[in-house]
């Protein structure tokens, strides 16, 4: 009898032994096959991140090479017309009697500021005159230019010690801006228009505000303007955020790591 029941516990302990080996075993196996996929589950956002991200760059290419062309025609071929047609005017003008000339020399001034202006817009479009302005004179030269032509009064504050950037992400950082300039002029109705820089000793922080109308969030959400900021940032790193209250203007902060 005693035989009978050491026997029966033996039995009892070896199935024990087994159905937990067995427990341990699937445990393992599904611990593993988790971590596989959640592995496999990671890989593929970061291939999807990476994809987007080059599809971005190839946007911003581009768009950039776009930029740059437009820039040679205004600066080769239509300024270079304008600045013809004033020689002309400046010829024919030692031709006329007295009393036209004064007609002839405001149409002369026209042409002219309008030739100034073509060569000013032309160099924020053009990519190599940025990299060698870099990013606080590229945007000095664009605020000057919206002063000179009175869309708005803008202002520049420069705070810290002016750093080095990478060349390439100087020009999206511009290129950001640039949108919320173009949009405090064509629909905030923006009267002042005032850029921020502060160079501190791990970021560059931009803050630009403009006191338009403001905008609805929920709308401007679905703005191509919007999502081409906020990819440009995105490739570059940088924290974007954009607020707006209604008839308070827009803010935009730009908070941008430096690369070590």
């Amino acid at each position: 009898m005693e035989a009978e029941k050491v026997q029966m516990l033996v039995i009892v302990a070896a199935t024990s032994l087994v159905l937990l080996t067995i427990l341990i075993t699937l445990v393992i196996l599904f611990v593993f096959f988790q971590k596989r996929k959640l592995k496999f589950i990671l890989e593929k956002k970061e291939a999807e991140k990476r994809y987007m991200e080059e599809i971005a760059k190839s946007q911003i290419e581009i768009q950039e090479q776009a930029l740059q062309n437009m820039s040679w025609e205004l600066h080769d071929n239509i300024g270079q017309l304008l600045s013809v047609a004033r020689m002309h005017i400046n010829i024919l003008g030692t031709q006329l009697a007295e009393e036209n000339k004064e007609k002839l020399n405001d149409v002369s001034e026209i042409v002219g500021k309008s030739l100034q202006e073509i060569r000013s817009l032309s160099k924020t479009m053009n990519t190599e005159i940025i990299q060698n302005m870099g990013l606080v004179k590229s945007i000095e030269v664009e605020l000057e230019r919206f002063n000179k032509l009175n869309f708005l009064a803008a202002t520049l504050h420069v705070e810290g010690e002016e750093r080095q950037l990478d060349i390439k992400e100087e020009i999206i950082l511009f290129r950001i801006l640039q949108e919320f300039f173009s949009n405090a002029i064509k629909h905030s109705k923006a009267k002042n228009l005032a850029v921020h820089l502060n160079f501190n000793e791990d970021q560059l922080l931009i803050v630009a505000k403009d006191d338009g109308v403001g905008f609805d969030e929920g709308e401007i959400e679905k703005g191509s303007g919007l999502i081409n900021m906020k990819s440009r940032a995105a490739i570059i790193k940088t924290e974007f955020n954009m607020k707006s209250a209604k008839n308070k203007g827009v803010s935009l902060t730009l908070s941008y790591p430096y690369k070590k």
